[in-house]
Parts: C-alpha cells; structure tokens; sequence
C-alpha cells in the first residue's frame, strides 16, 4: 500500500492502514487541511469538486464532499468530469479552489485528491508545503451545524467546456467538418468515453469508433497512453480503416494519437503537432519541460520564436508559461496547455487544436508526423543506495561536463549539440532517472549508457 504526499496532491493505492494509503481517515485529513488553507487565502467557503470513473471515485468523493460540508464549505459537485474540465469551472465559479479525484494514469487501485488554486490552476510548492503542515497538525475545525454547507450538482460543465474550446479563434469547426474525418477513440473506460465523443460531435466528426468508451472504472488496459497499451487502438484504426486514433488517460489531460497506418504519432510530438500551428497563426513563445523532446524547440526557432524549457511539474511549466508570455505549452508526456483557454493540461482543447491542424493542412497524420523533426527519447534508471548522496553524485557529473551547455534547475541536462541527456532523482525512490535523446533510438540510447558508465565510475571512486 502507497501514500505519496506532494504538492501535486495526495495519492496513494485504495485500502489499508491509515497513514499507508488513500484510507477515509487520510481523504478526510488532507481534505480537512486544503479547505483550511483555501478559505483562509480567499475569504471564500466554496469549493469545486470533480472526479474520473475509477471505481473507488464515488466513495472518495461521498467522503471529500461530507467534509468539505463539515468545514461549512458549500460544495459544487460536478460528478464524472475530467482534470481540464474543473479546472475551467473553479474561476467560473468563483470559488476558492477545486479538489480533482483522479490518480491520472496510475491503474485502477490508485486515486488523489489533485489540489488546485482559486484561479483553477495546481497550488504552488510553497502552497502545498503549507496544507502538508496543518494536515500534521490537525490545524483546522469543523463548522457548528447550522454552518454546515450545502451541496450543488451541476452537470453543464462538459458543455460549458466544450462551447468554451468551439470559441477558441484557431478552432476551426468548419475545417474539421469538411475533411470528413473518420476516427478511432480510446477512452480508457473513464471519462473520456463521456467527453470525447461529445466534442467529436460538436466539431462535426460524424464517424466515431469508440473503444473503452464506458465510465465504469474498469480500464481495459494500461491506463497510461504509451505505445504499449494502445495496441487494440491501432489495430481498431486499421481494421475501420480510420484516419486517425485518439486516445487519452482517465482524467483527460494527456493525449496522443495513432497515426492511418496504425503506427504510433508519438506523445512527444501531440505539444510539437499543436504548437506548430498554433505558431503559424500566433506570434510567441513556447515552454516545455526538460524532459521533453527538443523538437518543441526545433519547430519553434524555424517560426522566429523562443523555446524555454522548465523544470519537470505542470505547475512549473505554468509558472515559466507566464514568465515568458507563452502562447503554447506544456509537457512530452501528451500535455497540452493553451493559456487562451487556461493555464492546464487539457487533452479536449489539444483534440481541436490538432483536428484544425490537421483539416488545413490537407495531409494524412503520418505525413503531418514525418514533417517535424526526428527524435527518439531513451527513458533509463539507476537504484541507488538510500543513503547515498545523489545531489553530490549529480555535482560529479555536471563537473565532467562542465564545458558543455548544461542546466541544473531541476536535476542536470547536458546538451551535446542536438542530443542531451536529462538526469532527475526521484522524489519518492533511491533512483535517478536518466533520459536521453538522439535522432535515432541507437544514439538515445548509447548517451545514456555513456552517462551511465560515468556515474558507475564516480561511485567506484567514492
């Protein structure tokens, strides 16, 4: 059993000891303590609530929602919703923050309580350093009962979502309509199934073949969209025949594609995809964590714009989002944040950007695919010892390479003209994980081993 504690959120596996999993004595706790903080930085007693259709959903939510009400917090309970959907409801709203139950692509016996602020965006480190300490205090009380709040179930957030995105000036419905698109969708049987097709239908997509479209938590697969898992995708799109394949995680944030042929577009390349043509009708800068592929930074410098590079946490993309004035952002993993919308992963905003892209450009997806530049990222780790010390470990390696273009403001990335190298340690193993990336698997892969026989020697040394 696991219960992972950070700014991102609370997560842990379903059942157990309290203190050791996602337990109702810890949903309680740490709902307890983020209402706490929420009321306390807004002056406002109401909170926007929302889930995925894992299974536990429902009795996590009956339990955040009871405690939100002991708080004296009127809730606005949005049911079966999706991460970018609630995020795009807390301003709307007015309301002090939003609680997320979903553990995003992590499988079935996982959920969180995902935080956000009063403008629909995940709380800062500084933020859920501050719920983490009056959770361990138990630094908050409960209303008197005729303080208690009220409960509000408002299902017209998919739709106000949705007329939302079709308003977007570079979503082009007509386009979309007109290529006459034929499109195999996974959804993962969360709730996608419900959101996808919705939006398919109101862009004008009249030939949809849904796979693992029924909210019932019961994931067919792997819930997390990596080649991998979405192998009865591909075949699907061959079988039918389909333009394209969508797929998307349980809580709707990343997303990818398959390409006519059944092979895979690539996550890396869904921001790459949706930046380029957001780039050649807006003028701007992009963001991208530094994990991410280079060919972000590629695509952006041939538009006459900057590329700038965050550490890894969609918070931080965010963050550096504004800094730089940021038109389009987001994250390899099939993150795309479109600030005309809001500041968050949002897998319905790229699935319209992409479409409209697509519809113009009058190309099949894997022609579109073999368009941008050719990456291939290798994704590598090293178990360390608990008590070793990594951040002296990293100093070593930065000190080998110190004459070439490096960065240490999350890990270490060196650069060695158009590869690099990005190495993290781990929040919660004794691990550093190493990822590369070449222009063909062969170089990825023969960097990280490089780096890798580096980091062996230094611990002989030691």
């Amino acid at each position: 059993m696991t219960l992972i504690k950070s700014i991102s959120g609370i997560r842990g596996t379903i059942g157990g000891a309290p203190g050791d999993a996602l337990t109702p004595l810890d949903i309680v706790k740490y709902t307890s303590a983020y209402a706490a903080w929420a009321v306390k930085k807004s002056g406002i007693k109401k909170i926007v609530v929302g889930r995925d259709a894992r299974i536990s959903g429902q009795m996590v939510s009956n339990i955040v929602i009871g405690t939100l009400q002991g708080m004296g917090i009127d809730v606005v309970d949005l049911g079966l919703s999706t991460t970018p959907t609630v995020e795009i409801a807390v301003p709307l709203e007015k309301a002090a923050g939003g609680i997320i139950l979903t553990a995003s692509h992590n499988p079935k016996q996982w959920n969180a309580l995902k935080l956000l602020n009063e403008h629909g965006e995940f709380i800062n480190d500084a933020d859920g350093q501050t719920v983490l300490e009056i959770a361990e205090k138990s630094d908050f009380a409960y209303a008197e009962v005729n303080d208690l709040g009220t409960v509000t179930v408002d299902d017209t957030y998919m739709q106000k979502h949705i007329d939302a995105i079709l308003a977007l000036p570079l979503v082009d419905v007509d386009a979309i309509a007109k290529a006459n698109f034929k499109i195999a969708i996974d959804c993962v049987n969360s709730t996608g199934g419900i959101f996808v097709p919705a939006l398919l239908n109101a862009l004008g997509v009249k030939t949809v073949y849904p796979l693992f479209c029924e909210p019932d938590g019961k994931f067919a697969h792997n819930p997390e969209p990596l080649p991998e898992n979405l192998g009865e995708l591909s075949k699907e799109v061959l079988a039918k025949k389909a333009d394209l394949g969508i797929a998307v995680d349980p809580d709707v944030d990343r997303l990818c594609f398959v390409c006519e042929d059944g092979n895979m577009f690539g996550e890396e390349y869904t921001l790459v995809a949706v930046a380029d043509y957001v780039l050649k009708n807006t003028r701007g800068n992009t963001v991208s964590n530094l994990s991410s592929t280079r060919a972000l930074r590629d695509v952006t410098e041939a538009a006459g714009a900057e590329y700038h590079a965050a550490a890894v946490g969609e918070v931080n993309v965010v963050n550096k989002m504004k800094e730089v004035n940021a038109i389009i952002g987001g994250e390899g993993n099939g993150g795309v944040i479109y600030p005309e919308l809001h500041y968050g992963r949002d897998a319905l905003a790229g699935i319209a950007l992409f479409l409209t892209h697509l519809a113009k450009t009058g190309k099949s997806i894997s022609v579109l695919r073999h368009s941008y530049p050719g990456y291939f990222i290798s994704k590598n780790k090293i178990t360390l010892t608990p008590e070793m010390d990594i951040d002296s470990l990293l100093l070593k390696v930065e000190e080998k390479y110190k004459n070439q273009p490096h960065s240490t403001i999350d890990g270490l990335k060196i650069e060695f003209d158009k590869q690099w190298v990005h190495l993290r340690r781990s929040n919660t193993e004794p691990i550093i994980r190493i990822y590369s990336e070449g222009d063909s698997n062969t170089v990825a892969n023969n960097l990280a081993n490089k780096i890798i026989a580096d980091i062996k020697d230094i611990l002989q040394v030691q």
